[in-house]
């Protein structure tokens, strides 16, 4: 795989992912999960553009310069406190159609995650430069659709940490 495959491949994902979120945005709206889902939704449109541009720049000049990407997500500090008061709103509850949203986000995440994971073992050094924070930034999203997941589900687990023990 060239570097403009890989990017044009990215930008596929990243606008699937995308639709995810704004399609789950638009059906929720009002529910616990909307606010995610937007933020999600504004998030992908960012590495979208991101990658637009870079695409750009590879064909102007036959380089990529890999700038800061920034990421919308708040602070795990903030998503905790967002998560308890979600769930202190559900009561351990959710909709059906919240967590069928949830799961297209986390399959569509998971996808993204394995094709950026794929793409910087085949383009190396170059492959990591341009697409090392992408994995970083799409593993949090992973991290966070996981935690808002189990939330719902009133699993006891936050980022795969049991939060209470039996013993």
């Amino acid at each position: 795989m060239t570097l403009e495959e890989a990017i044009r491949t990215a930008i596929e994902y990243e606008t699937k992912v995308r639709d995810v979120y704004i399609d789950a945005a638009g059906r929720s709206a009002g529910t616990a999960g909307d606010g995610l889902f937007r933020l999600m939704a504004d998030e992908e449109q960012q590495h979208v553009d991101y990658l637009v541009e870079r695409l750009r720049e590879w064909k102007e000049t036959g380089k990529v310069d890999p700038r800061d990407l920034r990421t919308l997500i708040p602070s795990r500090e903030v998503i905790a406190a967002g998560l308890s008061s979600i769930e202190d709103s559900l009561g351990g509850e959710s909709s059906g159609a919240e967590m069928e949203f949830l799961r297209k986000a986390l399959e569509a995440e998971q996808e993204t995650c394995g094709f950026y994971e794929k793409v910087i073992g085949e383009l190396g050094d170059e492959g990591q430069r341009t697409f090392g924070r992408f994995l970083e930034i799409e593993r949090g999203h992973l991290a966070l659709v996981k935690a808002q997941i189990d939330a719902l589900n009133g699993t006891g687990y936050w980022f795969d940490i049991q939060e209470f023990t039996l013993e």
